[in-house]
């Protein structure tokens, strides 16, 4: 059963220490909804795009004070090369400013940027954007902001499977010694904890190719506010929905033991 958020009132938002329980390490956010905020109001896509940018500073902003030590957004999905080649083009520059624009911010707050996913199709001067935020960030510790571009879940374990292979090929490995570790440790987020929590707006009700071996005991909130309009009492209220879930791991609750 799935349980959707709704914005919380002033008096119910809370900092850190106001929560029911432990906040989750790892949140995973599927940043939906873009356009069609903007076609509810008679804007552009990009208007949606534009203003989403400004609810990912938001989301950082307050997974930094609620004490949640890895974010990972959806930004850009292996898929989304597929839409129309100006919304597209629109997209990258959008990076590229964020990128010119944010990083140094980002860094001076503590943050460590990750960018996850395939790289080799990307322009040079995106590549090398993301390698000057990871390396000018890399030892970072305030949170990690794992940023998913040209990400696809399905290509992520494509590319482990082919690595793993390889060094069955080549005699390094034997196929009795892939373990589901190993697998995790040759995909894009080796050495990053699991998402404990993954958040969708909008309203839509699935991962779109998102995290996909990552998520396989992960807690799903869905709310109905458009990716633009995603704040911190909605994250909070996200937050406080997955503290009250009964996390069982294919156990049993320990008031069934």
């Amino acid at each position: 059963m799935s349980l959707r958020v709704t914005r919380q009132t002033e008096e119910q938002s809370e900092s850190q220490g106001g929560f029911p329980g432990a906040v989750p390490r790892h949140v995973a956010i599927i940043m939906d909804g873009n356009g069609r905020w903007a076609g509810r109001r008679g804007l552009p896509r990009s208007a949606g795009h534009s203003k989403g940018v400004e609810s990912v500073r938001r989301a950082v902003a307050a997974a930094l004070d609620f004490g949640v030590e890895y974010l990972t957004l959806y930004s850009f999905s292996s898929e989304n090369w597929r839409r129309p080649k100006e919304e597209v083009g629109y997209l990258l520059n959008l990076l590229r400013r964020f990128a010119n624009r944010d990083v140094s911010e980002l860094h001076a707050q503590g943050v460590r940027i990750k960018v996850i996913g395939e790289r080799s199709s990307l322009a040079p001067d995106i590549v090398t954007l993301i390698e000057r935020a990871e390396e000018m960030t890399q030892a970072n510790s305030a949170m990690t902001l794992m940023v998913a571009f040209n990400y696809g879940g399905r290509d992520e374990l494509a590319r482990a499977v082919r690595e793993l292979a390889q060094q069955v090929l080549s005699g390094h490995l034997l196929p009795s010694e892939i373990t589901p570790d190993l697998i995790s440790n040759h995909l894009d987020t080796a050495s990053i904890p699991d998402p404990e929590l993954v958040i969708r707006t909008s309203g839509e009700q699935r991962l779109s190719n998102f995290l996909l071996w990552q998520s396989a005991y992960s807690e799903f909130v869905f709310v109905e506010e458009a990716w633009p309009d995603f704040d911190r009492e909605i994250f909070a209220s996200a937050l406080k929905q997955y503290m009250l879930r009964d996390r069982r791991f294919g156990g049993l609750a320990a008031t069934s033991l």
